[in-house]
């Protein structure tokens, strides 16, 4: 066996890593009933401008990215894209969604929605922080 740091690794090699995570954690916890999830905002010709992404499984929505363009902030495309998110994951069988964030006016965002920290670290550089966020529905 050896050990070494390195700045990255191959997709090939990422792969490896990945599929045996999955295995050992399928072994552990279970099959996990996984299902990608997005809402993507499209302009006027049908070219994805932003959106979210996410996905549920084990009985949460997970949101990964939430990004509304700059010209389109303040109109309630973040709130009606969870809503739209949340909703499905109840269809799904979810009882609730985590979000996580280093940007302020996310956070507001996400707390007028209904999402309460769970969680933050302190300290990143810049002086920034990141919050996570659940909501229970």
């Amino acid at each position: 066996m050896e050990l070494k740091l390195v700045e990255g690794v191959t997709p090939e090699e990422e792969e490896i890593i990945l599929d045996r995570l999955k295995a050992y954690n399928i072994e552990r916890f279970g099959k996990s009933d996984r299902r990608e999830l997005a809402v993507p905002i499209y302009d006027a010709e049908g070219k994805v401008i932003g959106g979210l992404t996410g996905y549920t499984g084990r009985g949460w929505l997970y949101v990964a990215m939430l990004y509304v363009p700059d010209e389109l902030r303040g109109q309630g495309l973040a709130a009606r894209m969870l809503d739209l998110a949340e909703t499905e994951a109840r269809a799904r069988g979810c009882i609730g969604a985590y979000i996580d964030t280093m940007n302020p006016d996310a956070l507001r965002v996400y707390r007028k929605q209904g999402y309460v920290d769970i969680g933050s670290l302190n300290g990143l550089a810049g002086g920034h922080s990141v919050t996570w966020l659940q909501k229970r529905f």
